[in-house]
């Protein structure tokens, strides 16, 4: 089933809705970072997230990053997401693997960790972001972010985010959801969701299965007019470039490129949320200090 993003409305646009399998998406990165079985599914997990929340953004040049950083092995992850569902991102230590949780699952909570915070920030081209900080609830990250919008932003809502890994590391099945309740909506239809939600199989299930985003929103939400809106293609993406690349490095200082120019030496700088590497060589670097 290839990656696709829905942005849907029920109950006449009272619930707002985020679906997305993103199989693919974190196959890649997982690939890119050289992820073990817990890496991999947390930083499955918070691409997914990433992506479903990029497609919230308003506007064209709006960006947003999320970071959760709790203490624990994973050593932080961080996500940046753009309005059209392209996600790039990175993991503290893709070698985490914890032995299974108390319920036979790759224990993601534990590798995150509890001492610390999720970041939610967005970048809307003003003269500062807007910054959302909330304590991790369980390190799950799924249920991280529904605390998030529900304490942050005042919008209750339900995230649902699953990554299967296989054997050889290879990604079966990855997605997610978030379903928001807007205001005006009835209580009944928020039991109704809530209900439904504790009694449908995983998300990763039903993908295995063979369902599309469209099948599992259908699935959830019967006879609650569901309304497709519109999709995109999530995709991990990063616009690293050596021009950039560059700029980064003139911004050590000309002290420093001094020093390094003086000793003969090059430097290498890879990038951290793909891993390309960029090889500034002696002369390179000489070329750099005559345009300061």
């Amino acid at each position: 089933m290839s990656d696709k993003l829905i942005r849907a409305t029920a109950q006449n646009g009272m619930v707002r809705i985020f679906g997305a399998i993103t199989t693919e998406l974190v196959g890649e990165a997982v690939k890119i970072h050289n992820c073990a079985a817990t890496a991999a599914a947390a930083l499955g997990r918070m691409l997914t997230a990433g992506s479903l929340m990029g497609a919230m953004l308003k506007a064209e040049k709006d960006t947003l990053t999320l970071q959760i950083l709790g203490g624990g092995e994973a050593k932080g992850i961080v996500v940046t997401a753009y309005p059209n569902a392209k996600v790039k991102g990175y993991i503290g230590n893709p070698e985490v693997d914890l032995p299974a949780n108390d319920k036979g699952k790759l224990d993601v909570g534990g590798a995150v960790g509890l001492n610390g915070n999720l970041l939610v920030i967005r970048d809307m081209g003003l003269k500062e972001p807007y910054v959302g900080q909330v304590p991790i609830y369980t390190g799950e990250i799924g249920d991280d972010l529904a605390y998030y919008f529900t304490t942050s932003e005042q919008t209750p809502s339900a995230v649902g985010l699953g990554v299967l890994v296989d054997k050889d590391l290879s990604i079966s099945a990855a997605g997610g959801f978030i379903i928001q309740i807007m205001p005006g909506a009835s209580e009944l239809a928020a039991d109704l969701i809530t209900y439904r939600l504790e009694e449908i199989p995983s998300i990763t299930e039903l993908i295995e299965k063979g369902m599309s985003i469209e099948e599992i929103l259908e699935f959830i939400f019967e006879d609650m007019d569901l309304n497709i809106l519109d999709s995109l293609v999530p995709e991990f993406e990063c616009d690293c470039s050596r021009e950039r690349v560059e700029k980064a490095l003139i911004s050590i200082g000309r002290k420093d490129l001094e020093e390094i120019y003086s000793e003969g030496k090059e430097e290498e700088i890879k990038c951290h949320f793909c891993n390309t590497s960029y090889i500034f060589s002696n002369k390179d670097i000489g070329e750099l200090l005559e345009k300061l």
